[in-house]
């Protein structure tokens, strides 16, 4: 008797109804254990042809790929760089990496790196070459961990090429590398004594100039117009303190001649009598003056009086000698020469010839000054032709002592290239013979194919159970037709359904133990290989 479900008769099932069909949880597991036992050959056959055909693309298809890797060390500083600072110009990288692949991806490198892996053993055309070029630049990686290290790593299907390539980028890498540092550095040099010998040309040429100019131009010198400047102030100050000194010594020959009007070029000289009358006089006066408060016989009007007496006999005394003299002299006898006006006549003399000292001295001043105005005049046309000249050549002297010293760094900077002192690149990390491949290994595979071959016979059990409308239990039978369930009859299998059954579980164990011996053969003969 067979154990298929019995069909039922089909008829429209409302919202409400389908609702109630729904398969719960606990309803869904028995229903796809139940599935699972019905459809386990179908399942054992989806599982072992999943599990052999993952099992022979692992084996066959799979590629092995093996990666060796290089990792070069960039040392900046050493015992050379501190005493060289600042003649030798540091080199200084930024993107060490892709330097790398700039040096790397060169043709150059490539064809050389294809010469090691023995590509052009077989003499390929050139679109052949072209096309290998392209393939092995795809599998080369450059990377930087740190900044002052550089990784190369290489993959391909042979272990033996695999080394061989990336030992020998490795090597071309830093070759490449010390041979573009020296002749970059070398070119500079070049570059630079060309600079300099142009610069040379230019300042002998403007220097040639300048001596020219200041050889055809008295005035076109150093200082000129700073000298000119101080010279017309210093005159300037000069012709002022000149004018003020004639204007005082001709103040000065006024008043001496206004005093001179009123002085007379000789003097009477008073004579003896009217010396001593003139000291009467005085005495008389005392006398008077004393009588007002004392008497006779003062002792101070006794002493004047015997005075007054002493004064009166000399007086009589000298009329006689006058007297008695000669008649024959001159009024002018007892005249003579004003001292006053002979000293202010010898002042007015002194101040008259001071004045034309004066005068002319401020003359020969103020022509200098004119002289130094017209010369400054002369410094001023010439002025920008001189700042020209001289520009120039400062300039082209400047560039020229900068271009001396940036060749002698360059030239140092050269020999440390030339000599391999300045960077150094040394191989920190060598690459090693790699002895297991790479990426997707087969135990990976293998595993990944028997997940596949588990999951998908389940997936597609779980989806006929879950979207078949048939109808599987007598309690999904209840809740789609909502009448009264009254009683099942359990299906019985006969004979031959069950000499069917033992072939069915016969054959899905039979393809399982070959799954099983298919896997351990494989992985058998990968451990041989492997040993």
């Amino acid at each position: 008797m067979s154990n298929n479900p019995l069909p039922v008769a089909r008829r429209a099932i409302t919202a409400p109804q389908a609702a109630a069909t729904t398969l719960t949880p606990n309803e869904l597991v028995p229903i796809l254990l139940e599935e699972a036992k019905r459809n386990r050959l179908a399942m054992a056959a989806i599982f072992a042809a999943i599990a052999l055909l993952t099992l022979v693309v692992g084996l066959l298809v799979l590629p092995k790929n093996y990666t060796a890797a290089t990792t070069i060390l960039a040392q900046e500083s050493d015992i050379i760089q501190p005493l060289l600072e600042g003649r030798a110009v540091a080199t200084q990288v930024v993107d060490r990496a892709g330097i790398a692949r700039q040096v790397i991806y060169s043709r150059k490198v490539l064809e050389e790196a294809m010469k090691a892996g023995g590509w052009l053993e077989s003499k390929p055309s050139p679109v052949e070459q072209d096309r290998l070029l392209e393939q092995l630049k795809g599998r080369i990686a450059i990377t930087s961990p740190r900044p002052n290290l550089v990784q190369i790593a290489y993959r391909d299907t042979d272990a033996k090429r695999t080394f061989d390539v990336t030992e020998r980028l490795g090597a071309l890498f830093i070759q490449e590398s010390l041979a573009a540092k020296e002749r970059e550095s070398r070119e500079a040099y070049e570059f630079i004594d060309s600079q300099v010998t142009d610069y040379h040309a230019k300042l002998m040429e403007a220097e040639n100039k300048l001596r020219d100019y200041r050889s055809a131009n008295a005035d076109a010198q150093p200082g000129s117009a700073t000298d000119a400047n101080t010279r017309i102030s210093a005159l300037r100050t000069q012709v002022e303190q000149t004018r003020m000194s004639l204007l005082e010594q001709r103040s000065r020959e006024g008043a001496i001649a206004s005093q001179l009007s009123g002085e007379s070029a000789v003097t009477a000289v008073a004579t003896r009598e009217s010396l001593y009358r003139a000291q009467l006089l005085e005495l008389q006066g005392q006398l008077d003056r004393l009588l007002l408060n004392y008497t006779e016989q003062h002792p101070d009007v006794v002493r004047i009086r015997h005075q007054m007496a002493d004064l009166q006999q000399a007086m009589t005394n000298e009329q006689q000698r006058r007297a008695q003299a000669p008649q024959g002299n001159s009024p002018f006898d007892d005249t003579q020469m004003n001292p006053l006006y002979q000293e202010l006549r010898s002042q007015q003399a002194q101040t008259r010839r001071e004045v034309a000292a004066t005068q002319s001295r401020m003359s020969i001043a103020e022509s200098m000054l004119n002289d130094e105005l017209n010369r400054s005049r002369r410094i001023a046309e010439s002025e920008s032709a001189l700042a020209e000249l001289t520009r120039d050549y400062e300039v082209n002297r400047d560039i020229y002592q900068d271009l001396l010293r940036r060749r002698e760094n360059a030239r140092v900077s050269m020999e440390l290239d030339r000599e391999k002192r300045g960077l150094t690149l040394r191989v920190q990390d060598p690459a090693t013979m790699p002895l297991r491949p790479t990426g997707l290994r087969f135990l990976h595979f293998a595993i990944a194919g028997l997940l596949v071959a588990v999951a998908l016979p389940i997936g597609l059990l779980f989806l006929r159970a879950r979207f078949d409308p048939r109808i599987r239990s007598a309690r999904q039978l209840q809740k789609a037709t909502g009448l009264v369930l009254l009683t099942s009859v359990p299906a019985y299998a006969s004979p031959h359904d069950r000499r069917l059954q033992l072939k069915r579980n016969a054959l899905s164990i039979g393809m399982l133990v070959v799954v099983v011996l298919a896997y351990a053969l494989a992985f058998g003969l990968k451990q041989m290989a492997a040993a």
